[in-house]
């Protein structure tokens, strides 16, 4: 049985471990962080195109139980007033978008891959790989920060939008774009705010972007897309609750909309993220080596597609793999079967974020990054994997 080294533990990581076990080979799953506590407080939405996807491996039901449906965008202008409705692409005749926090998305993956068996390491910074030659033909070696080693027929690059592995197959490999924004979330207890349910409430004010939608139990999740200079985890940490609340409600302070009043509602539990994308990476793959979800295509958030995408990528790559015994054909039919789909999605996005930004035309956007699929965008949330 070949085996394949997966770098990275989040969701790109855990379903592509899932979908090469339902393809008959062998995967273990390297994580840079001791925990999965990655992104606690933010959230986001699994499209129907990622729902089927994991419907392919069996990975549905769970995340259905442990999320909650939005099936309607209600877009207002600053001034309160209504600019329109319409359902979210994919929710009309199969399954509906789905909310949930990423850390529960995560939690609820990796259980599920606990449970079919699939080991997972914690603690395993990559830090190089290097290609030998062997009786069967080639194998990739790890070496991870705390000088351990692995060994398999392939490692995958699941390791995100600063990828290591990304830089090991190309060293003159893109790096992310800051788009100039940060995607602040947070959670206000439920309060008179008129918001319906299954519905994201967008909102287009003068000088920011905000939207939201009403949980079951009447929490008010909410998202907003500010200007913000570029900084890395630890910085954006270093900012309290209190002060991402100021800087939010700032962006609102003559609207007449409910933005401002949710926010400053908030406690404690407001987290913020620098915006970034990658427009293409000229190389996904080496002879043993291949990337996929954020290390290969990082969109801006404003589509709200990223964990989709990265499920459909980890499921198409396994099924290559199943197909074809060389990996370098296996890369090969993948990206050729994945580039342009995902390439597209980025420059959706850009444009999404463009027009939402201050400034901007405001056209109507999809999800908790601000966006998603518009309407007569059916190509991004209809698609299938047929394994």
């Amino acid at each position: 049985m070949r085996k394949a080294l997966i770098i990275g533990g989040g969701i790109a990581g855990a379903v592509t471990a899932m979908a090469l076990h339902k393809a008959g080979i062998e995967a273990e799953v390297f994580e840079a962080y001791p925990t999965g506590a990655d992104d606690v407080g933010a959230f986001l939405v699994v499209f129907a195109n990622g729902l089927e996807a994991l419907r392919v491996i069996d990975a549905h039901d769970p995340v259905a139980a442990h999320s909650f449906p939005a099936r309607r965008i209600a877009v207002f202008g600053h001034d309160g007033s209504k600019v329109g409705e319409r359902p979210i692409a994919g929710s009309g005749t199969g399954p509906g978008p789905r909310t949930l926090r990423r850390a529960t998305l995560y939690q609820v993956l990796h259980a599920e891959a606990a449970r079919r068996g699939i080991p997972v390491h914690h603690g395993k910074r990559l830090v190089g790989a290097e290609t030998v030659a062997s009786a069967g033909g080639q194998r990739v070696v790890a070496t991870f920060a705390d000088g351990s080693r692995a060994e398999g027929d392939l490692l995958i690059g699941a390791d995100g939008l600063h990828s290591v592995t990304r830089t090991l197959i190309d060293p003159d490999a893109p790096r992310p774009r800051h788009t100039g924004q940060h995607t602040v979330c947070g959670y206000t207890p439920a309060t008179g705010a008129e918001v319906a349910p299954e519905t994201y409430t967008m909102i287009l004010g003068e000088r920011a972007f905000f939207g939201c939608t009403r949980a079951p139990d009447g929490e008010i999740w909410w998202f907003a897309n500010i200007p913000g200079t570029e900084g890395d985890r630890t910085a954006l940490q270093a900012v309290t609750p209190d002060e991402w609340r100021d800087r939010v409600a700032a962006r609102f302070p003559g609207d007449a909309t409910p933005a401002a009043a949710l926010v400053r509602a908030t406690g404690d539990r407001v987290v913020a993220s620098s915006a970034y994308d990658i427009a293409t990476t000229p190389t996904w793959y080496d002879d043993t080596k291949v990337v996929l979800g954020d290390a290969a295509h990082a969109a801006a958030p404003n589509a709200a597609q990223g964990a989709s995408m990265a499920i459909e990528d980890g499921i198409v790559l396994a099924r290559c793999l199943r197909d074809h015994a060389d990996p370098r054909a296996a890369f090969a039919a993948y990206e050729e079967l994945r580039r342009e789909r995902v390439e597209k999605v980025v420059a959706a996005s850009a444009g999404l974020a463009a027009r939402t930004a201050p400034g901007g035309p405001g056209r109507p956007a999809a999800g908790p990054g601000g966006g998603g699929a518009e309407d007569g965008g059916n190509w991004l949330t209809d698609y299938r994997i047929e394994w």
